[in-house]
């Protein structure tokens, strides 16, 4: 019988073997590991460190994009502002209700025996995960197209256009995050049942969705460190191949660095979850389990490395923050307002050109 009088079998699939025996248990019950492991003032700071920055780096945002007159870094700016977005409201949707829960100790059979809350939460985490691996994908996709093909579009993207590929990048993440709901997969209570998360179970609907989150989130990181890898060695090779230095543009090289550190961030924090993934579900389970139960190991693995990523929208904010061009020129005091990238190529219709490198002058 679950806690609110109910059957065990009447309950949502959310709960596990595990979740039930742990839930009905008190407070006093933890063992000192779970209580070394597991800390409410850890959610805590890191999610108001994480909301703080976060919300810092917006207001820098806004007040820069009112002041930038250049469509390419504007289109940027909106990618990065979408992508702090993600990071402030992430940390704020699943930090309430993680962080509710290490000060109540709430019972999860009691407050949502249904699974309504822990299915919400678990999207949260697929959508508010996904989504920054995306972005960064996209937003490193689009600056090699700007570097890497300077004249196979007339204009930058426009602003509508950022937009509207920002908002592509939500909608496919809710669609995937929608996924378990449908069928594909369940969102369980993991350790410490503060949270909930996709399920790490051999069986073949669960193995197919953590598989799709983890191969795509990989994917996403690749295509980042290709794009962005082309497009640093481009810019080295153009600038250090021309006899005139004074020819790179800071903007350009600004909004590389920034992408290189979410790019790096990224893959830090997330690569080891998502492999993590992928070897336990491939793996054979291990013996003498109950039915839909995970090796208390296994739970606590997939707790540490969640905390890796929640590192990653802490420090997001941080790079645009400290590698903005008004900081890197306290550092690198010659770097100077120069022209685009279009500049390099001397042989090029003069109207195509000057339409071009308009943006360059307006900065």
């Amino acid at each position: 019988m679950g806690a609110n009088g109910s059957p065990a079998s009447e309950l949502g699939s959310c709960f596990r073997s595990t979740n039930l025996s742990t839930t009905l248990s008190t407070t006093l019950s933890a063992n000192l590991s779970e209580k070394l492991i597991v800390s409410r003032w850890f959610s805590t700071a890191f999610g108001s460190i994480g909301l703080a920055s976060n919300l810092f780096a917006l207001c820098v945002l806004v007040s820069s994009s009112r002041k930038m007159h250049s469509r390419a870094r504007s289109s940027f700016l909106i990618f990065l502002c979408g992508l702090v977005v993600t990071d402030f409201l992430g940390l704020l949707v699943t930090g309430t209700i993680i962080i509710s829960y290490h000060f109540t100790k709430f019972n999860w059979m009691v407050v949502d025996p249904a699974c309504y809350l822990c299915n919400f939460l678990g999207l949260s985490m697929v959508f508010f995960g996904q989504c920054p691996l995306l972005l960064g994908a996209t937003m490193a996709g689009e600056r090699f197209f700007g570097i890497n093909r300077p004249f196979s579009r007339s204009t930058s993207m426009s602003k509508r256009r950022a937009w509207f590929m920002v908002g592509l990048v939500w909608a496919f993440s809710f669609s995937l995050g929608l996924l378990p709901i449908l069928g594909l997969g369940d969102y369980t209570l993991q350790y410490p049942n503060s949270w909930c998360f996709i399920t790490l179970l051999h069986d073949p609907k669960n193995v197919t969705f953590c598989l799709i989150f983890a191969l795509l989130g990989i994917l996403a990181v690749g295509l980042s460190f290709l794009f962005n890898t082309v497009s640093v060695v481009t810019l080295c090779r153009v600038y250090h191949d021309r006899e005139s230095v004074q020819r790179r543009r800071d903007s350009e090289v600004e909004m590389m660095v920034q992408l290189v550190g979410i790019m790096i961030i990224a893959t830090v924090c997330w690569l080891p979850l998502l492999i993590f993934i992928i070897q336990t579900v491939l793996q054979a389970p291990a013996p003498g389990l109950l039915p839909r139960q995970i090796p208390r190991q296994t739970e606590e693995m997939l707790l540490i490395y969640l905390r890796m990523v929640t590192w990653n929208q802490i420090l997001d904010p941080w790079v645009y923050i400290l590698f903005r061009r008004a900081v890197l020129k306290r550092i690198y005091p010659s770097l100077k307002a120069r022209p685009s990238i279009v500049s390099l190529y001397p042989m090029l219709n003069p109207s195509l050109r000057r339409k071009l490198t308009q943006e360059s002058v307006l900065q």
